[in-house]
């Protein structure tokens, strides 16, 4: 599967076909399409045969190709096979797994999305899986071995599930800051993802009139290495993709180490000084590692900060 950008992943509900529309025209990287939390029971059928339609008719009228991720049901709903089989026929890019708890449980998806490929004609394993890593204390604990599922693109986890499933009646102390067993799910599943080489991506951020909160749960995310956000409201995304862009002078500055280090291994060193510190091995990887970030979201994109 082609890497993709994933600084924002925006929640649309499945069921409101105005809001799917307008959701084309943000400037999200990916549209997270709810059949789960967003649509009662007694809808769901209907919702589903509204997503696949829209999936198939999603591109027309030259709106900018987005990544389209469904949120589907958990396998142990009477929902979870009826969402793939009924959205496999024109498919998404990906799937986000809510409550995920087991590598048997992400394997068991994959199994059945295979079988739809095959049934429908489509490339094996083009679409991807996103499990939400941390919504039970299951999941929570299993989390390091969800890469292992080869159509794990990326990670997120979930704050507000795994509160509920506690019993806790909040997930954040007074001073806005998660408290520690939510804070261990945000790092475990950082980690994890990193472990397993795909996109860690940062949940939520739900009070979305909280401008100054939702900055600083960016700059956090983006200063610990996340990749992206889920966003809830489209007035985040601005500023979700701002945090997770790299700026132009971070970019400049990477560049120009990686040539200082092509440079610096001709001549046998891999640690000197560059603009007044030492560097070493470390540095290097963290600048190669920057400089792909800023080519997967588009260098102009970069230089615009």
């Amino acid at each position: 599967m082609t890497p993709r950008p994933r600084r924002s992943l925006h929640f649309v509900p499945g069921g409101n076909e105005k809001m799917l529309l307008k959701s084309l025209d943000t400037a999200a990287d990916g549209l997270v399409i709810d059949l789960e939390d967003a649509v009662t029971p007694e809808r769901k059928e209907e919702v589903r045969t509204v997503v696949a339609r829209w999936l198939a008719e999603a591109d027309i009228g030259g709106k900018e190709r987005k990544e389209r991720v469904v949120r589907m049901n958990p396998l142990d709903t009477p929902w979870g096979f009826a969402d793939l089989a009924h959205t496999m026929a024109c498919p998404p890019d990906a799937y986000l797994v809510p409550k995920a708890e087991t590598l048997a449980g992400l394997s068991l998806i994959d199994a059945e999305l295979s079988r739809l490929e095959r049934e429908f004609g489509h490339e094996d394993r083009q679409v991807g899986l996103i499990p939400i890593a941390t919504e039970t204390p299951l999941g929570a604990l299993n989390v390091q071995s969800f890469p292992s599922c080869p159509r794990v693109v990326a990670m997120t986890w979930g704050a507000e599930d795994i509160a509920a499933s506690l019993g806790a009646p909040v997930n954040r102390g007074e001073d806005g800051r998660y408290l520690p067993v939510f804070e261990h799910c945000r790092v475990a599943t950082l980690l994890a993802a990193a472990a397993g080489g795909v996109q860690p991506i940062d949940t939520v951020y739900p009070d979305f009139r909280d401008a100054e909160g939702l900055a600083r749960d960016c700059r956090e995310a983006a200063q610990s290495g996340f990749t992206g956000k889920l966003s809830i409201h489209p007035d985040q995304i601005e500023a979700i993709n701002a945090a997770f862009t790299p700026a132009a002078a971070e970019v400049e500055e990477a560049a120009a180490l990686v040539a200082a280090f092509d440079e610096a291994q001709a001549e046998g060193r891999m640690a000197f000084a560059f603009q007044g510190r030492m560097v070493d091995a470390p540095h290097l990887a963290r600048a190669r590692l920057l400089l792909e970030r800023a080519k997967l979201v588009g260098q102009s994109e970069a230089e615009e900060r």
